[in-house]
């Protein structure tokens, strides 16, 4: 691990006398504030657990609201050259790359108002990005209005190499189905894989040149294994040295369900409470960002934020960043749930650096701009 953060670990440890410890957090907290003065300065604000603890900083984007207007920041990668770039679905601005200190570095993009997912692929040495349109833009009146969704892949300065439209097109969709795909993932040959996530919750497959191959999921699967409720995102796990996989995310089955390159099943890893968003591997970790959450007691809806972050070591969950301590029971993962102080509002999606540092894009929150957790 880097000097910064064996640094940070070891000055940590003179700190320990004077950090209070909070058993709603599972993690430490410097200073002894009142919990609703936690988070006032962001400086002093530790989230997670175990060994994936993180240090908040909200004002880690170097941008200005007036000349960059956010609505929701999406997701986030990292190119070869370590820039991080985001996807977002404001009309003005579609795509901002950062340094890693959070200094803006370049923005284009207005053709994807719906602007959604974002996947980056090298391709013979040079990077390639994968955009998803879902089709949800802001129209008039500031009311979000629902169109046919689209995938493009390009440059990492914009330029355009081709589009995959509705399947409608090529006969693999009726006429009444609609399109609003949500993410994309790579597979090992070239293929392209397109979580269907706000139309049919399907995943479809396509080879590298976006010629159709075969689709799997849907709503109304009678499968269980196959059946698939907010397909709202798709990746390829090389884990397994020798077996890739691709996981989809099931959003609102509250899992990650597990199939082979060809799309045959594999397994389900529940994630109980966890509406959680797109799988993000870096090592042996698994990040996601969890979009909602239910309260101990009561109900919320979709507006409200209720959202945090999860790691996991294999198929354990070891951290919640902005939840409460993951707990299992006879091997069996207990729910988790947002802390009450809200650090973390709606994870959409968790980008990863060298460091091991997290950069939180969310959903609904403000218009803010993505957080850092600084890796302590």
């Amino acid at each position: 691990m880097s000097t910064r953060r064996n640094f940070i670990k070891t000055t940590g440890l003179a700190t320990t006398a004077l950090a209070t410890t909070s058993t709603a957090f599972g993690a430490t907290v410097i200073g002894g504030k009142k919990n609703s003065d936690r988070l006032l300065n962001e400086t002093e604000t530790i989230l997670g657990h175990g060994d994936y603890k993180y240090k908040l900083t909200k004002n880690w984007a170097q941008i200005s609201a007036t000349r960059l207007p956010l609505l929701n920041c999406h997701e986030m990668v990292m190119d070869s050259k370590g820039r991080l770039i985001m996807v977002g679905d404001h009309p003005q601005n579609n795509i901002l790359i950062f340094d890693k200190s959070g200094k803006l570095l370049d923005y284009w993009g207005t053709a994807y108002q719906g602007g959604h997912g974002l996947t980056l692929h090298d391709e013979g040495g040079e990077d390639m990005l994968y955009i998803t349109d879902s089709g949800w833009a802001l129209g008039k009146g500031n009311q979000m209005i629902k169109h046919n969704g689209r995938v493009a892949k390009t440059t990492v300065d914009g330029r355009v190499l081709f589009d995959i439209g509705h399947p409608m097109t090529i006969g693999v969709y009726k006429p009444e189905e609609s399109f609003c795909p949500t993410e994309t993932a790579i597979g090992p040959n070239g293929d392209i894989y397109v979580a269907d996530g706000y139309g049919e919750s399907r995943i479809i497959q396509y080879d590298s040149n976006g010629r159709y191959i075969r689709h799997w999921g849907g709503t109304e699967n009678p499968d269980p294994n196959y059946k698939l409720v907010s397909a709202h995102g798709v990746a390829i796990d090389y884990r397994e040295k020798g077996n890739p996989m691709v996981v989809v995310t099931s959003r609102s089955q509250e899992c990650f369900k597990y199939y082979t390159l060809d799309g045959k099943y594999v397994k389900t890893v529940e994630m109980p409470n966890m509406q959680v968003c797109r799988a993000v591997f870096d090592d042996d970790n698994l990040y996601a960002g969890v979009c909602w959450s239910q309260p101990k007691v009561g109900k919320t809806n979709w507006k409200d934020h209720t959202g945090f972050v999860t790691v996991m070591e294999g198929d354990k969950v070891v951290s919640n960043p902005g939840g409460t301590e993951p707990a299992y029971k006879n091997g069996i993962l207990q729910k988790s749930y947002q802390l009450d102080e809200k650090p973390i509002l709606h994870g959409h999606d968790v980008c990863v650096d060298e460091d091991k540092n997290l950069y939180i894009c969310q959903w609904n929150a403000n218009h803010s701009a993505p957080y850092k957790l600084e890796r302590v």
